[in-house]
């Protein structure tokens, strides 16, 4: 898979409460990504991405909202699990 293609796939990290749980609980971190990324997709492009070592990931799709004016779009959320000693620090804080 080429590197640009890897960059398209992970689209944001996810930060809410339940993601800021699940990280210090079970090391696991959650992006929103492409609708179209398969699994091992999402897995390489952590991998690259961010230099650590992915254990496992599960995705599920999330369904847009019904507003006034329209209807949000649906998207796919990942949850990236990496293996023991890794780590990815969003804050930017030493």
């Amino acid at each position: 898979m080429n590197e640009a293609k890897l960059f398209e796939i992970i689209r944001a990290p996810h930060i809410s409460e339940k993601g800021t749980r699940v990280a210090e609980k079970h090391r696991q971190i959650v992006f929103k990504v492409a609708l179209d990324a398969s699994k091992d997709e999402i897995r390489a492009a952590v991998e690259h991405a961010f230099s650590v070592k992915v254990q496992a990931v599960r995705t599920l799709r999330v369904k847009g909202k019904p507003k006034r004016q329209g209807h949000r779009k649906d998207w796919k959320k990942s949850y990236v699990t990496l293996a023991p000693g890794h780590d990815i620090d969003f804050t930017g804080v030493a």
